[in-house]
């Protein structure tokens, strides 16, 4: 039976990062949408916890620390008095975490009923879909079927504080970005999704000669990152704003919403400017785009040898090395979302 637009209580389970997080905001607003009166509760990880200011259409936030402090958040769960909960995640952790619920109905893939049998205890409800055949957004919003709701937009969105705002506005004065500027975000968690820093190197010296723009280059704070950082600097003696492991998550998305271009890898920038509608070249390899991509904003797609940007997308791609993508490739893209962007301000 489809959800009734009283009071009820939903819990929804999002444990893995940022990225994801972002990608949950299209479900938010379908059920606040749909249920205005409906009090929803979201649990997330401890990596996502800076950016939750910016997320909207919830009641309550929970963060899953992995350690001692998380008691709290059993206890929480434990006594919410939830009607549905919904598990994004499908991990042993999420599982615990609706079963405590004690929800009537618990909601997840049918993969887990096949994956793991022990772990689909936790469920009543196991929703036909499974991520390798969709879009994550798509996914997402499926699991809402037994909860009745419909949707009607599948953009992410992020509802950024004006303090997000007024930082990046004092970064930009501090370091003296006065013109149009481009963000290169090289950073990822993992290490085969970095794109080489000759190549980063040779972006930098093309677009380091266009007097019309700034170049920024931003990063997450860990050493991997500053590493990959660093060696890209020691290949280019051209000039660039440094602005990495300077900036919190709110504050680097309010940069990236601002920008006139971001160019990237797969990671969570790419959800940024998707959830602020901003231009980005997007360096795919050993992740499939067809799930990742941005669907609803300017995008050029990336991924292997070709020249011309991927334009069709297909739930079985092999996984690629980074190294396939050439510095042309990418730099062909820039000069054609910048000239876009060009084109319509005249206009």
């Amino acid at each position: 039976m489809p959800l009734q637009p009283q009071a009820v209580k939903i819990l929804l389970l999002q444990l893995k990062r940022i990225g994801d997080l972002i990608l949950i905001t299209p479900v938010l607003a379908a059920l606040r949408e749909n249920f205005p009166e409906a009090h929803l509760t979201l649990v997330v990880s401890k990596e996502c916890a800076d950016l939750l200011p910016a997320i909207s259409n919830v009641d309550r936030i929970l963060i899953a620390r992995r350690n001692l402090r998380d008691l709290s958040l059993f206890l929480s769960v434990a006594v919410g008095k939830f009607d549905y909960c919904v598990d994004f995640t499908r991990n042993d952790r999420s599982a615990f975490l609706a079963l405590l619920s004690g929800a009537r109905r618990r909601v997840v893939s049918y993969r887990v009923r096949e994956q793991a049998k022990t772990r689909a205890r936790a469920y009543t409800d196991f929703v036909g879909v499974r991520m390798r055949d969709m879009h994550t957004i798509d996914y997402n919003l499926a699991l809402l079927g037994p909860l009745g709701a419909r949707h009607a937009s599948i953009d992410p969105h992020l509802d950024l504080p004006q303090m997000a705002y007024e930082k990046a506005d004092a970064l930009r004065r501090n370091w003296k970005v006065t013109k149009p500027y481009v963000i290169l975000h090289p950073g990822s968690a993992r290490q085969e999704k970095l794109w080489e820093p000759e190549r980063w190197a040779e972006v930098i010296k093309y677009f380091g000669s266009n007097d019309g723009i700034d170049l920024v280059l931003t990063s997450g704070p860990s050493q991997d990152e500053q590493t990959h950082i660093a060696a890209i600097k020691n290949r280019t003696q051209h000039e660039i704003i440094d602005l990495s492991g300077e900036t919190d998550l709110l504050t680097l998305a309010a940069l990236i919403g601002q920008a006139r271009l971001l160019v990237t890898v797969d990671s969570a920038p790419v959800h940024m400017a998707a959830a602020t509608r901003t231009p980005q070249v997007i360096l795919f390899g050993p992740t499939n785009p067809f799930h990742w991509r941005p669907r609803e904003s300017p995008a050029v797609v990336l991924h292997g040898k070709s020249a011309a940007p991927v334009t069709e997308f297909s739930p079985v791609q092999p996984r690629l090395a980074m190294s396939q993508i050439s510095t042309e490739a990418v730099i062909g893209a820039m000069d054609s979302l910048l000239l876009l962007r060009a084109a319509a301000q005249i206009s």
